[in-house]
């Protein structure tokens, strides 16, 4: 692994002193693992555990906890009524789970997976969920409650309600008192100062539409964010549309290396698009194929190791507009050089 790991390094190096856009092979990345698990129903966020090499993936009424080390399932935490994404505090040995449906965030200890308590948000469907270390506390984004929720974990109890200009989806912190979040219905970047608890600026993506996933690069102060067939480049500290870049379609995460420099885009669409962000202008280098349905992504920062989870989808769409899971079919992806 190390030798391909070394290998792209110096096609990236090529790339930017020639200035000349190039592709990485196909065989540059490759699906090494299915981790199948159990369970019917949709999926969103997933999150690694770098501590503990533990992969926690949402998943119906369910989050499991997969061990990377084996690829096994090593731990199930249930029930989770409509569960979206999970977010540890492991100095308080404690993690938190947002479920849309039941409107509250669940507790867990992560050693034996057992529910501890739940809280109530102070917003509809929280989706996205966030642990802060500059301020120490947990926020969730209230996709439908146009609001995100400050909760203390030392005390489990809600500490403010921030409003936000529309529906919230992916969200970053940068450590020192900023976090950053999409707003999918408006098209816009809110930038959040957590002392303050309030929105700072709005930064508005155009002409990228419908922003869901959304990484930072700490080291050149740049925003990733996944539109519609669009990845937005944004400047974090003015706000202002540095690049736009082709992906795939029904993208709704983005993973950013920042020891290989290389950011991604998981399409539901069925690809990974990669893109070489080691200089001061971003390009594509491939559209990975993964599967249908791939649309999230975790990356685990250790071994540089990508996870899209998806299942097999039914032909026909239902009376909501989307494609069933079939039964029995969910998969984790493993992806690496």
């Amino acid at each position: 692994m190390y030798h391909k790991l070394f290998v792209l390094i110096l096609i990236l190096q090529q790339i930017n002193c020639n200035n000349t856009p190039q592709k990485t092979t196909s065989s540059s990345f490759q699906v090494t693992r299915r981790i199948t698990l159990d369970g019917d129903g949709f999926w969103d966020y997933l999150v690694v555990d770098d501590a503990t090499n533990r992969l926690y993936v949402s998943h119906g009424t369910r989050v499991h906890v997969v061990d990377l080390n084996t690829g096994k399932q090593a731990g199930l935490i249930t029930p989770v009524r409509g569960v979206h994404g999970v977010a540890l505090v492991p100095a308080l040995h404690k993690g938190y789970i947002s479920c849309g449906r039941s409107n509250s965030v669940v507790i867990f200890n992560p050693e034996t997976f057992e529910l501890l308590d739940s809280i109530m948000t102070t917003g509809d469907n929280p989706d996205a969920i966030l642990y802060d270390a500059y301020s120490k506390h947990i926020l969730t984004m209230n996709h439908s409650g146009d609001n995100a929720t400050v909760i203390d974990p030392v005390t489990d109890e809600v500490v403010g309600t921030i409003e936000l200009p529309g529906s919230p989806e992916a969200v970053v912190t940068d450590g020192a008192g900023t976090i950053y979040v999409n707003i999918e219905d408006k098209s816009l970047i809110a930038k959040i100062d957590v002392k303050k608890m309030e929105v700072t600026a709005t930064w508005p993506l155009e002409p990228g539409e419908e922003p869901t996933g959304l990484v930072l690069d700490s080291a050149n102060h740049r925003l990733f964010a996944s539109c519609d067939k669009l990845m937005v480049v944004v400047d974090a500290g003015t706000g202002h549309v540095l690049q736009t870049l082709p992906i795939g379609d029904h993208a709704d995460g983005v993973a950013y290396d920042p020891d290989l420099h290389l950011a991604f885009s998981s399409n539901g669409e069925g690809t990974l698009t990669v893109v070489d962000a080691s200089g001061g202008t971003c390009q594509v280098l491939q559209n990975f194929p993964t599967q249908t349905g791939a649309r999230t992504i975790a990356l685990n920062k250790q071994t540089h190791r990508l996870y899209v989870p998806t299942s097999e989808l039914e032909e026909t769409p239902g009376t909501n507009g989307r494609r069933a899971a079939k039964p029995g079919t969910f998969v984790v992806l493993e992806i690496a050089l």
